[in-house]
């Protein structure tokens, strides 16, 4: 999954990344140009006592240095930018991606887990490249490139490179063998944390009413230590990481210098040579090192490498149209024809045999009891989620062959839980309609009652609206939804129980000011009291699933039981209260 992320991503840098790996070359071979330099000043020049030499091999070093400083920043700079912008492009893709999904896919992995995923995945991943452009090309370079020049400078010593090499390789892999288990442990536990604190967060009003402040606190707490204590655990295996590099450098330095001062003293090897071969061993080691270190982050970057992929690879179960119907006459009609839906894996249904038609003008209401399947079924018109079976269509065609675009164009859903974006009020109102004039605002607000609240709030229109509409009541959050359905003049209206935080009055004048506005438009109203629903032109009656009674409110009283049985205990409840 990785290296299909990389391979995938990394395409559009692979001018940056040849560029990239010139540089390191040049900069890396000339690192290792500079102890062989070093040494022929101290066997040549300091020996002899040339000082001719000393300055002129001196000036080559100078020369060397500023090439590799050179280099190496070239390396660094092109390399940042290579990750930056690869992060930038999956970060883009995975949002993309998700957009698409239907409400099935984005309940199966949950808003924490994408959120992760697009964030802290992709930053390890992003991470990963960055590490490899400034690492991972240098180390082996400077391996082979340092093998060969020890050997230049003494084959005798060579037996010590094929002792300390292996003997760093080995131990720091059995240390990241170790490591894997917990990276992937870890992204789990980062998962369940951010679900915990957003709905905490999201919550707080429902937390602090029932005082389960320090329930929230005892929850979030295991969830924070479990990450912490796993962290821990993969913390101490990379705390072993130094120790072990250290000992290995430490210990091939003694070595160097208690052979190879006995083949200096034997005149088998110069004082200078020693140097540069013991500088040699130490780059090697080094390479070893910065090669470990990008062992060490590959698993973690593959972990997250499959979490990504896992959702670009997630098709949408609303999949766009092979061949799309860009151009329909807009009519306003709306029919179902013996819809079916139910959930992947459940054993029922939770619609089935739903008939009915909705057409320009008319006002067609959907009741029933909690479960019913009145919001699902109001999720199917707009493709939310698609039917298991059946057809719906808008304006004579299958939702499923209209362009996208062209079906969300002709739909104005205020959904059961009105959502508002971090903003203003005319930016949450211009959500459906960017065009829109501030008059056309005001005339929207004027219909959903909403005209007066909103011109006492300090700026009016750009009066702010905090994430989520927190920031403003239940009620005012319904009008706003409302008033923005408004601004957009679909063909077809859909309001999921979207008066039920209005009092009486509000929703009475709130209906009859939509009744002209709506005139020439389908009105699709999902709701649980009987009042908001009494004039309907069409009432279907759902339970369980299947239409149980559909027409007028009158004819239902006689004819549906259902019906009748909700019209009474709302009634009761009345004149309880």
């Amino acid at each position: 999954m990785l290296i299909r992320l990389l391979r995938t991503h990394l395409r559009p840098y692979r001018r940056a990344l040849a560029a990239v790996v010139a540089f390191q070359f040049v900069g890396t071979m000339a690192s290792l140009y500079l102890p062989s330099l070093n040494a022929d000043i101290i066997d040549q020049g300091v020996a002899r006592g040339d000082t001719g030499y000393i300055l002129h091999t001196g000036g080559w070093m100078l020369l060397v240095s500023l090439v590799q400083i050179a280099c190496s920043t070239a390396a660094v700079y092109l390399g940042a930018r290579t990750a930056m912008g690869f992060g930038r492009d999956v970060r883009a893709e995975v949002f993309g991606h998700v957009n698409r999904f239907s409400a099935r896919e984005v309940a199966r992995f949950g808003a924490p887990s994408l959120i992760t995923r697009n964030t802290n995945d992709v930053q390890q991943v992003q991470m990963l490249v960055l590490m490899s452009c400034t690492m991972l090309v240098a180390a082996p370079i400077m391996s082979v490139g340092g093998v060969v020049m020890a050997l230049r400078e003494d084959l005798g010593l060579s037996w010590l490179m094929l002792v300390c090499v292996p003997v760093l390789a080995i131990g720091l892999g059995l240390i990241i063998r170790r490591m894997v288990p917990g990276f992937r442990l870890m992204q789990t536990r980062i998962d369940t944390v951010n679900r915990v604190l957003r709905e905490q967060i999201t919550g707080i009003r429902v937390v602090r009413a029932f005082v389960r402040e320090p329930y929230e606190t005892e929850r979030f707490g295991r969830a924070n230590a479990d990450l912490t204590a796993t962290a821990l655990r993969t913390g101490r295996l990379m705390a072993l990481i130094f120790p072990v590099v250290m000992l290995v450098l430490n210990v091939s330095s003694v070595a160097v210098l208690w052979f190879g001062a006995e083949r200096v003293d034997a005149g088998q090897i110069q004082v200078g040579a020693l140097t540069a071969f013991l500088q040699y061993l130490m780059q090697i080691l080094m390479a070893v090192m910065m090669a470990t270190f990008m062992l060490m982050m590959v698993p973690r970057a593959a972990v997250c490498a499959e979490r990504i992929v896992e959702v670009l690879d997630t098709g949408s179960s609303v999949a766009p149209p092979a061949q799309p119907v860009a151009e329909v006459a807009a009519r306003g009609e709306l029919e179902l024809r013996d819809v079916r839906f139910q959930y992947p894996g459940a054993s029922a249904p939770v619609l089935h045999d739903i008939s009915f038609r909705a057409t320009a003008g008319r006002t067609t209401a959907i009741i029933g009891s909690t479960g019913a399947g009145k919001t699902t079924l109001l999720s199917l018109i707009p493709r939310l989620v698609d039917t298991t079976s059946g057809s719906v269509l808008v304006d004579g065609v299958d939702v499923r062959d209209l362009a996208p675009d062209e079906l969300w164009r002709r739909i104005g859903l205020v959904p059961q839980r009105p959502y508002l974006f971090s903003g203003t009020v005319a930016s949450n109102l211009r959500y459906g309609n960017p065009h829109a004039t501030d008059d056309e605002l005001w005339a929207a607000l004027e219909i959903a009652q909403a005209r007066d609240f909103v011109a006492t709030m300090p700026g009016g229109l750009d009066a702010p609206i905090a994430q989520g509409g927190t920031n403003v009541s239940g009620g005012q959050r319904q009008r706003l939804a409302i008033a923005r359905a408004l601004v957009r003049r679909p063909e077809i209206y859909l309001f999921d129980d979207s008066f039920s935080a209005l009092d009486l009055g509000t929703d009475a004048r709130l209906r009859a000011a939509l009744r002209p506005v709506t005139a020439d438009a389908a009105v699709v109203i999902v709701a649980q009291r009987v009042s908001t629903i009494v004039d309907a032109d069409q009432i279907i009656v759902l339970e369980d699933g299947g239409i149980v009674g559909m027409g007028r409110h009158a004819e239902l009283l006689e004819t549906c039981p259902t019906y009748a049985e909700i019209v009474a205990s709302q009634q009761t409840a009345e004149v309880t209260a």
